[in-house]
């Protein structure tokens, strides 16, 4: 088996795995290189696209070690019970229902507290959590700590803020293509072959970490970036980009969008 895929674990040893492998991976330094970090990726599934009305329901964390690529993919994978209805909008596209939901999913406070706690050992280990559109999902993912009453991942690391890398955001910055900017449409522009199917968490999780080997290879302006300058850097495109995009919709009669990128 080529990836260590622990779908099969239960909800505990899935952190375990996760938590045993961070424990064994390099320290990171503000200092290391955008081409050289582990990287933890991270992509949900939601029952809407309301950040503090919605929930999630499927979350994947994928440990990609740089040396190792695909071959040393830690794998954690959870279906969770939201205790609300999926909207049908959201149900079409990925496909879960409430009764699948309800029959299948594990309690929210479990699989978010594992989550997290997988998340915050590596933000300690100086381990960026990626994922693509980054704020959205980050966003879900404080807001239902906070419904189930737990420790938000702010209190859990030791840095002043969260490390995220945002491939949508770095490609926006570098890529000046006409084409859509969806993980699909981006995955094929950088060559990358899904791994099962868009809008399944985990083939969205690996499709995401895939696209920085060929973005650092492109554009060494970004392999080189470091830890220390990740979210300086991706700060001042999406702002840069906001601008551009403002002027066309402001262009179009459209309203101006106002939403920053972790600031």
């Amino acid at each position: 088996m080529s990836k260590r895929t622990i779908t099969d674990m239960n909800d505990l040893a899935q952190s375990e795995q996760l938590l045993k492998t961070l424990e064994s991976a390099p320290q990171q330094t503000s200092e290391t290189a955008l081409s050289k970090s582990w990287l933890l990726g991270f992509d949900t599934e939601t029952t809407g696209a309301r950040p503090g009305r919605d929930a999630i329901v499927s979350a994947t964390l994928v440990l990609r070690d740089p040396e190792g690529g695909h071959a040393k993919d830690v794998l954690g994978e959870w279906i969770i019970n939201p205790h609300r209805h999926m909207s049908p909008g959201a149900s079409k596209v990925n496909g879960f229902t409430d009764d699948y939901l309800q029959k299948h999913g594990i309690e929210p406070e479990d699989a978010l507290e594992s989550i997290t706690q997988v998340i915050a050992s590596a933000q300690n280990n100086n381990i960026p959590l990626l994922a693509y559109n980054a704020p959205f999902d980050v966003a879900m993912l404080q807001h239902d700590l906070g419904q189930w009453k737990l420790d938000s991942l702010e209190s859990r690391i030791t840095n002043d803020n969260i490390l995220v890398v945002d491939p949508l955001v770095i490609d926006r910055a570098v890529s000046h293509r006409s084409s859509k900017r969806t993980l699909s449409y981006t995955t094929e522009y950088y060559g990358v072959e899904p791994d099962g199917d868009f809008h399944n968490a985990t083939a969205d999780t690996v499709a995401a970490v895939d696209l920085i080997q060929p973005m650092t290879t492109l554009y060494p302006q970004i392999g080189h970036l470091t830890i220390g300058e990740l979210m300086a850097w991706q700060q001042h495109a999406h702002s840069v980009w906001k601008d551009s995009f403002n002027q066309w919709l402001v262009s179009k009669g459209r309203r101006p969008i106002h939403d920053g990128w972790f600031e």
